[in-house]
């Protein structure tokens, strides 16, 4: 049975991970008014895994005999000057969302909570994938610059992604 204090903890990180997926599909729509689709398809898988990561989550607070109580989401920014800003946002959040699951590994083992703290282990990995993949293309897009057939060649890398 999770402590009242996870399941808080466990309710706030399911409105942290679907308000990253409304962050990612607003960042999905700005980039298809820019003509980059291929920026575009990377957003929207990376908001299919947000609602994964949110839903992973939801299941596993009701596998733990806890309540989920969904909190409303913050409207996203849906403007940017430059896919170098769209990707910058990107990695600050990502490690804005990893010090806050690290907090719950914390929480968790302050609680004495075994299962919690396995469970995290996931999502720690996870976002040391998320971290890397954002800056990966954070770092090219310095390299490349926001214009020119630089910019369309990497659009046509990121269309390339599988789910």
């Amino acid at each position: 049975m999770l402590t009242k204090k996870m399941q808080v903890a466990l309710n706030e990180q399911i409105v942290m991970e679907f308000n990253s997926a409304y962050i990612y599909l607003a960042m999905a729509a700005h980039f298809e008014g820019e003509n980059l689709s291929g920026f575009a398809h990377w957003m929207k898988l990376q908001y299919r895994e947000e609602t994964g990561h949110a839903m992973k989550l939801f299941e596993y607070l009701h596998d733990r005999g806890g309540r989920v109580e969904l909190q409303a989401i913050d409207r996203p920014v849906s403007k940017y000057k430059s896919a170098r800003e769209v990707f910058q946002t990107v990695v600050d959040h990502e490690q804005a969302v990893s010090a806050s699951i690290g907090k719950l590994y914390e929480l968790a083992a302050k609680e004495g909570d075994h299962a919690t703290m396995v469970e995290m282990q996931w999502f720690i990995k996870e976002q040391v994938e998320e971290e890397k993949s954002a800056g990966k293309i954070l770092e090219q897009l310095k390299v490349v610059g926001d214009h020119g057939v630089p910019l369309m060649m990497l659009d046509r890398q990121l269309a390339a992604r599988g789910s």
